[in-house]
């Protein structure tokens, strides 16, 4: 627990300056962390080394893709599509070994790259509406699986998910999504402003839920590769997937709203 609390402590000592002082070293900041989360994906795996190095340049320029742009359907369109699947198609080709590596290990590493990137490039850009968003959607992370966690641990009796995380619970789950949508929604109301309570509330709960099934979509990747963490890197906490999971979620959604409304 103590080295939890030292690590959760050094992460906000960098990340808050960070995120206060935006401009090139936000996206630097989220780029680097992009490129880590890609490698502790493709080591679940048997990924050539030269397909490592290609993949992290490719997953670079999808994160930086565009990323001051606020308008986020401008997102890699038909011809980086097509290009990265040709790259991936050429990769079978060159490769040795076919048995090591095959066209569904090609276009795992395709997906997932695209994947990555394109979360990665969302945590940019939501810097560009400000600081407070930033705060916000962590907010209802951090809270919401917080709140979560002390909940299931005393009121929890029903498994949420038993084949994915089995100390996940229902109980759990609400307490730390009615608690979560508060706090965060308090944030919001008195900083943020600009929506009526009723909307906030509801959007709030709504990213709530998705802050759940976004770690639940990595845990089941983890159980799938029967490993705890996606890496070492932080002590206490796994590695950046194992942090940023939720709130990688919580994100995409919110900037899917801001866009739509």
């Amino acid at each position: 627990m103590k080295t939890r609390v030292i690590s959760a402590i050094v992460m906000l000592l960098i990340f808050i300056p960070v995120l206060i002082l935006g401009d090139v070293y936000y996206p630097i900041m989220f780029s680097i962390l992009g490129i880590m989360a890609l490698w502790e994906m493709m080591n679940l795996k048997k990924v050539p080394m030269y397909m490592k190095y290609i993949s992290s340049f490719i997953c670079l320029a999808l994160v930086l893709f565009d990323y001051q742009n606020t308008n986020y359907f401008n997102m890699p369109n038909y011809p980086i599509i097509v290009g990265m699947f040709l790259i991936y198609s050429f990769s079978i080709i060159i490769n040795k070994d076919i048995k090591k590596y095959t066209y569904s290990d090609a276009l795992w590493l395709m997906i997932v790259t695209l994947v990555i990137g394109m979360m990665f490039n969302s945590l940019i850009r939501i810097r560009l509406f400000g600081i407070e968003p930033v705060i916000y959607c962590f907010l209802i992370s951090t809270m919401t699986d917080t709140f979560a966690l002390f909940g299931g641990k005393k009121f929890g009796k029903h498994k949420l998910a038993p084949d994915i995380s089995p100390n996940k619970t229902i109980e759990g789950s609400v307490i730390g999504s009615i608690l979560g949508t508060i706090i965060a929604s308090s944030f919001h109301y008195l900083v943020i402003g600009n929506i009526s309570i009723g909307v906030l509330i509801l959007l709030t709960f709504v990213l709530s839920i998705f802050d759940q099934m976004g770690d639940l979509f990595f845990s089941s990747i983890k159980r799938f590769y029967k490993v705890k963490d996606f890496s070492d890197l932080i002590p206490g906490h796994g590695g950046v997937l194992d942090r940023l999971d939720s709130v990688i979620f919580v994100t995409m959604v919110y900037l899917l709203y801001i866009l739509i409304i």
